[in-house]
């Protein structure tokens, strides 16, 4: 009889992922970044055990995105008062808040419960082409 195996947390083995995101689409990056964050890449892949690897994602003011998005998607946050609801385009969120941008992208593709949020303890993402993980000897990803 053939057991299923089960992945447990103390016997993973984690890599580090360094990601650049110039000139990738913002979709296709954020489905391929959170697929690495849960661990389907791997064959050992438990649904309810966070198996996933380090992402670091480098150059998040540079990713693109496709049609008219800039003027016609919205960001919203809502502070729970009367009149506390915040919009923001793409196009300002592009320029001016890069990596909320991008997190808030690869966040929504995540399960939303406390496994999601331990996964996504481990996205790193930053503006610019430089990141203070180089201690972890991240290896470059190319998707």
């Amino acid at each position: 009889m053939r057991q299923t195996t089960m992945a447990k947390p103390n016997e993973l083995n984690r890599t580090w992922y360094v990601v650049d995101a110039e000139g990738q689409s913002l979709g296709r990056l954020s489905t391929q970044v959170a697929s690495i964050l849960r661990g389907k890449h791997k064959p050992i892949f438990t649904p309810h055990v966070d198996c996933g690897d380090f992402v670091i994602v480098i150059n998040a003011e540079k990713a693109q995105i496709t049609g008219d998005q800039n003027n016609k998607k919205f960001y919203y946050n809502y502070s729970g008062y009367l009149g506390g609801m915040r919009k923001r385009s793409t196009q300002v969120m592009r320029d001016k808040y890069p990596v909320e941008w991008v997190e808030r992208s690869i966040k929504g593709m995540l399960p939303h419960t406390k496994l999601g949020n331990k996964q996504r303890g481990k996205l790193f993402v930053y503006a610019g082409n430089t990141h203070p993980h180089a201690a972890q000897m991240p290896v470059e990803l190319k998707l």
